[in-house]
């Protein structure tokens, strides 16, 4: 599996504090991911694969197959965006991970997703 140049990954994250409950450990965070295909051939996002830390080092896997129920295909020149979330039991953490996907050949090839924080605003300062 090729890792690819042709895809560019931005992360946007939010701290969500009407859905969090700090006393009782539950930060709720939204993140938006942008990807923009910077290629000169149509590719398609299959499956995810992210790595979650809270702050206290405990990490989470998901993987699965597309991103929020979609395997979107992007055009070149062109970008796809969608906002998930994730919950953590403290009030930082980081997200990262990689996308599995394919060109319009069908060869498979693998973007890495950035690492990314979640912080409440009090503590990005």
């Amino acid at each position: 599996m090729l890792n690819s140049p042709r895809v560019c990954i931005q992360v946007q994250s939010v701290y969500i504090e009407s859905q969090s409950s700090p006393e009782h450990e539950r930060f709720v965070f939204a993140y938006t991911v942008t990807i923009r295909n910077l290629g000169r051939t149509p590719v398609q996002l299959l499956g995810r694969y992210w790595l979650i830390t809270n702050g206290n080092g405990h990490e989470t896997e998901v993987q699965g197959e597309g991103v929020i129920g979609a395997q979107p295909h992007i055009e070149p020149g062109n970008e796809y965006s969608y906002t998930s979330g994730a919950v953590l039991e403290t009030p930082l953490g980081t997200m990262q991970g990689h996308y599995e996907m394919v060109d319009s050949q069908g060869d498979a090839f693998r973007v890495a997703i950035p690492v990314f924080r979640l912080a409440i605003p009090a503590f990005i300062h």
